[in-house]
């Protein structure tokens, strides 16, 4: 392939909405100990050998296919510099690197030193495009500047890579629904020095680690965006943003080996990817909710697959037999990517009060010459005498008297003037055009009165409903909650009450009492099996389980005995709620071992 020039003013051109996702495939070179399961047919297609059946083969398309002997250069000229210059424009632009980890990724979009990649020839060529563009003749006084951001979602938190604090960045939608992210550092780029001395410093704070694939795979998903502001003297600044995405690769963890930390970031991973295939889904299907939110991965490419921006996604694939699985889900969802469409936009500057005054004089000098030539003209009722404002939205009314206004101010020199200068054919459109609307208006008037007169006719018509009977309100005592026993109020015991004595055959008479004493016996007894009890008589008690009763073993061969029983409060996971709920299950047995057994435990109450 042979390299393109640079971009320039010269070859913008208004896109056609809507704009497909452009997909690019590139293959990484094989290894020389395995046999590739993928092969190149031309620029366009490939086939994938058939893992069920060796002859036969799968047949892929797509808007570009690179080989493994395809250059940096290459791949950044042919599929990412064709839609820089739309940033010029106010449209935003995307660029995201997909693929399964050792792909490649991470390569296509830095490169190295000799070779380097999208993210490098992108800022080099931004800022080149920014500086012709503020040099060209036919540029109206233009003035560009150009930011960056640089950010990584790790482990579903969107954390600063420029000044990295650690703090989960917060995803909004502004009101032209693009995805901000609150509290991102911001960087002005003069010269592309400027972008390799933040760029290099932000990238040592990405998120790596070794794995049984790569010495040095991505544990999370970078983004670098960059933000191009144009200001003009008249109309306000309008901005476009160019995000280059280098998304972690998914991860066959029988292949990589990982376990702990890494297999749980690996967990999060396959999870945002697979919500991103799922909006991919969503999109093609036409389905009415895409699951941008189910992810912060997606959430942040909102604008980026079915939203404002000319997107590319390069996908990466690696070519041997271990790795044709990955390679299959990455062919078939460059597949799908490929139905996704977006519909770039650049927001409509209004006029400032500035350009109003501009507009004033041009259109002075033109109503005097027409003045000259078709006569004195007659004076004509200002517009918003013609329309029903009350019925008209605010902000259109507020057009209105601003158009008012400009046409007292013209008027008061030259009486009778069209407003703003409109030919006097157009103007007498215009009035037709409100004579038609008004009388639009007035016969829906008289429809509505229409209805509310038939809608009285059958409410007289009808019946009075009968009136209902309320009955007075009666208040009802609320019960009180009575407050749980303290630990000081001492066990409920039945004991015989004391008295004269009766006959032989009486009935002795009983009582509930509450006994202070056993319960601190109780407590007594509980201690002495927490200092002094093995741990199968710990087990044996309730709500200390195997892990409990480690501790305890281990407290008491460091510290020594517990002196009080809320020393447990001083032990490892052990709250206060949980002490007072074991005292309080406990309580009640330690009493229970205390007491003789058979019918003369009663003698102690008696």
């Amino acid at each position: 392939m042979q390299s393109q020039p640079r971009p320039s003013m010269k070859e913008h051109r208004q896109p056609d909405t809507p704009v497909p996702v452009r997909v690019c495939v590139r293959l990484r070179p094989c290894s020389k100990d395995s046999e590739p399961c993928i092969r190149g047919l031309d620029s366009r297609s490939l086939e994938l050998v058939n893992w069920r059946n060796a002859k036969e083969t799968f047949k892929y398309q797509f808007d570009t296919f690179y080989g493994d002997t395809a250059t940096q250069q290459d791949v950044y000229c042919s599929s990412v510099q064709p839609i820089l210059h739309h940033l010029l424009q106010g449209q935003n632009a995307s660029v995201l690197a997909y693929g399964p980890t050792g792909a490649g990724k991470t390569h296509t979009m830095l490169g190295s030193p000799q070779q380097p990649g999208v993210i490098p020839r992108a800022v080099r060529d931004i800022l080149h495009m920014v500086r012709e563009a503020g040099c060209w003749p036919d540029g109206h006084n233009c003035s560009y500047s150009v930011s960056m951001s640089y950010l990584e979602v790790y482990q579903e938190k969107v954390l600063d890579l420029l000044e990295p604090s650690g703090r989960d960045l917060v995803l909004r939608e502004t009101p032209d629904h693009s995805i901000m992210v609150t509290g991102l550092t911001e960087r002005e780029l003069s010269s592309f020095h400027d972008f390799e001395k933040h760029f290099l410093s932000a990238s040592r704070n990405r998120t790596v680690a070794s794995t049984g694939l790569n010495s040095r795979s991505s544990r999370s998903h970078a983004a670098l965006v960059l933000r191009v502001a144009q200001s003009r003297p008249l109309v306000p600044a309008r901005s476009a943003k160019l995000q280059l995405v280098d998304l972690a690769g998914c991860e066959d963890n029988r292949l990589t080996g990982n376990c702990g930390l890494r297999l749980r970031e690996s967990s999060v991973i396959n999870t945002s990817l697979l919500v991103l295939g799922k909006v991919v889904d969503a999109l093609r299907l036409g389905q009415p909710r895409v699951p941008y939110r189910d992810s912060k991965l997606t959430r942040l490419l909102q604008d980026s697959l079915g939203g404002s921006a000319h997107s590319v996604v390069i996908a990466h694939v690696a070519p041997e037999q271990r790795f044709y699985f990955d390679t299959l889900t990455t062919l078939n969802f460059a597949t799908r990517s490929k139905q996704v469409v977006n519909k770039p936009f650049a927001p409509e500057a209004l006029p400032e009060p500035a350009a109003e005054k501009t507009l004033q004089k041009e259109n002075s000098g033109k109503q005097k010459q027409s003045t000259s030539k078709e006569g004195p003209l007659v004076a004509e009722k200002p517009l918003g005498a013609l329309l029903p404002l009350d019925q008209l939205e605010p902000s259109l009314v507020q057009r209105v008297l601003r158009l008012e206004e400009l046409e007292r101010q013209q008027g008061a020199g030259h009486r009778g003037l069209p407003l703003l200068g409109t030919p006097k054919a157009e103007r007498k459109a215009l009035l037709r055009c409100l004579e038609e609307t008004q009388a639009e208006l007035e016969k829906m008037r008289q429809q509505q009165k229409e209805l509310e007169a038939k809608e009285l006719l059958r409410a007289a018509s009808m019946p009075e409903p009968p009136q209902a009977i309320i009955l007075p309100m009666r208040q009802v005592p609320i019960p009180q909650k009575r407050a749980p026993p303290t630990e000081d109020e001492g066990i409920l015991v039945l004991k015989r009450r004391s008295g004269p004595g009766g006959t032989e055959n009486a009935v002795p008479s009983w009582e509930l009492t509450r006994c202070q004493e056993l319960t601190v016996r109780g407590h007594q007894k509980l201690l002495e099996l927490l200092n002094h009890g093995s741990t199968r008589e710990l087990l044996s008690l309730k709500r200390i389980g195997p892990r409990t009763a480690e501790l305890i073993m281990a407290w008491r061969e460091q510290h020594g005995p517990f002196v009080t029983l809320q020393d447990l409060q001083r032990m490892e996971t052990m709250t206060a709620k949980k002490v007072a709920t074991l005292i309080k299950a406990n309580t009640l047995d330690c009493i229970q071992m205390l007491l003789p057994p058979g019918p003369s435990a009663l003698s102690l109450f008696s």
